[in-house]
């Protein structure tokens, strides 16, 4: 796991919420002992403003660790509990940047699966409605540009902008190689990938309403790793 300063991590701060520009390779909770996380890192950040108080920090969403992009974090229960209702309530733009070596037939479309989790291989599969535990995984897409690139099978590289509607576990990952196209550097969903990348994937925009004071929030970041390097459009 890369190295990190969680003070380059925070776009924004109040009494009430923290916004971060996530790493990729940095988990957003660890359960191994020692090992950094945005969780831990975030809550030293805020007992060294306060010393001698407990810190408050509610995990409002995630991203996987090998995904970068933006989060944002609670600081007061009360605004924790106002920021999931919006989650809940499909109020929050969560717009993600995807990169993949195969162009669809369609330049844009809709996506709509039914998805299942198995915790023993921490993976997700789609699999038929009826299925039990199946969840309902829906998403937007559109191919936004495409470049050279040798070292991808195809000899390209493709930019898609995403709109996700739902969040379920490894979502974007596993519905975009069942349509076809699986994301560069997808160590899990795309095992044919042979271009040494790391995983194309980034969250790009998050917009919500601030829980205390109704104002509209918005935070755009420009993805940083390898894979997203020569896009014009970023």
């Amino acid at each position: 796991m890369q190295s990190f300063n969680i003070q380059d991590c925070i776009l924004y701060e109040d009494k009430d919420i923290l916004v971060c520009h996530k790493p990729a390779g940095v988990a957003v909770q660890s359960a191994r002992f020692g090992m950094a996380d945005m969780e831990s890192s975030l809550k030293n950040h805020l007992a060294l403003k306060t010393p001698g108080k407990m810190p408050c920090l509610g995990i409002i969403h995630r991203l996987d660790q090998p995904v970068e992009g933006v989060l944002v974090f609670a600081k007061t229960p009360k605004a924790a509990a106002e920021l999931n209702r919006q989650i809940t309530s499909k109020t929050v733009t969560k717009e993600y940047l995807a990169v993949t070596a195969q162009l669809p037939e369609e330049k844009q479309g809709h996506l709509e699966d039914y998805l299942k989790k198995d915790n023993r291989t921490n993976s997700s599969s789609v699999v038929t409605p009826k299925t039990p535990g199946a969840k309902k995984a829906s998403l937007d897409y559109s191919i936004q540009e495409e470049i050279k690139d040798e070292r991808t099978a195809t000899g390209k590289r493709i930019l898609v902008k995403i709109i996700l509607d739902t969040g379920r576990h490894h979502q974007i990952r596993v519905q975009m190689a069942h349509k076809g196209m699986p994301l560069l550097g997808d160590r899990k969903y795309n095992a044919a990938d042979k271009s040494g990348l790391p995983l194309g994937l980034c969250s790009c925009h998050l917009a919500f309403r601030h829980p205390a004071n109704g104002k509209k929030m918005e935070f755009k970041v420009t993805p940083k790793g390898e894979t997203f390097k020569g896009f014009l459009t970023l």
